[in-house]
């Protein structure tokens, strides 16, 4: 026992000294945090999806008390709390287009063609880079591998069929899923444009055709029709302008390819009127 007291004693002393100078360290030399940054991290949601930019809602936060930004970059938050983070600024509420992605494609399994058998890794990141690109003859569209789908912290995407597919009532537009397609297949749009193009082959027509049957094949319809120009081509491809497009849909409806979605509800018919008994007696043919 008196063996061991000597070295407890040096050990014991030594832990004093070293918490000591720790604490006194830990004094001298810590950071002042504005207060306001612990407010504004209390209303961020803790998804750390990065979509606001900045690494994580520590770093938002920060930033937001340090670096001017935004109080409204937080999709995931929404609107109600970037106005009580402008509250804590003391600047200016203001109100963000609401976004949500979208996939600019629709080539499922059956409407896309198979060039080869693929055997290779299923990321799209990585599949991306590797000869073959997956099994899909367009090399412009979703490659399926659900790399999106793994970055989306709000479970708002799936593959379906081979492409991906997004559930506007879960997205938040944070763009983890834009940042991660290696094809730029998904983008951000507002939520108010119910009409877009569903694909992004740039190619001209026959090509597209040769791999896809709902591809865009550059025909220009679209643009003829659209009432407010909305609607253009960008090569052979075309595109729809959000802050044009009124949301009619008749360039969808007049699309030859359906290669542009209208998500639109389905309109609700009036009620026919009453058929008047008179006239419908008299439409019945008379019996000899």
């Amino acid at each position: 026992m008196e063996g061991m007291l000597y070295p407890m004693l040096v050990m014991g002393g030594l832990g004093v000294v070293f918490g000591g100078l720790l604490a006194f360290a830990s004094e001298k030399f810590k950071v002042e945090v504005d207060p306001r940054q612990s407010e504004i991290r209390a209303k961020l949601p803790g998804a750390n999806c990065g979509g606001c930019g900045f690494p994580g809602c520590d770093g938002y936060a920060d930033a937001c008390v340090n670096a001017g930004a935004k109080p409204n970059l937080c999709a995931a938050a929404g609107p109600e709390v970037a106005a009580e983070i402008a509250a804590i600024l003391g600047v200016a509420a203001e109100e963000a287009e609401p976004m949500v992605a979208y996939v600019k494609c629709q080539g499922t399994t059956q409407k896309t063609v198979k060039d080869c058998v693929y055997m290779g890794v299923h990321d799209c990141r990585e599949a991306a880079v590797v000869p073959g690109k997956g099994p899909s003859a367009c090399t412009f569209g979703c490659m399926g591998f659900g790399t999106c789908v793994s970055v989306c912290a709000f479970g708002a995407v799936k593959i379906a069929d081979g492409v991906a597919k997004v559930d506007p009532e879960k997205c938040v537009a944070c763009g983890a899923c834009v940042n991660e397609c290696p094809r730029s297949v998904i983008t951000l749009v507002p939520r108010k444009s119910k009409v877009q193009v569903a694909c992004s082959n740039p190619l001209k027509g026959p090509l597209v055709k040769q791999v896809c049957s709902v591809g865009c094949i550059g025909c220009g319809i679209c643009a003829k029709v659209c009432p407010v120009k909305a609607a253009t081509l960008n090569g052979a491809l075309a595109q729809i302008d959000p802050a044009t497009c009124i949301n009619c849909g008749l360039c969808a409806t007049k699309c030859p390819v359906k290669a542009i979605t209208d998500s639109r509800p389905p309109r609700v018919l009036p009620p026919m009127p009453p058929v008047n008994a008179a006239e419908e007696k008299s439409s019945q043919p008379v019996s000899a």
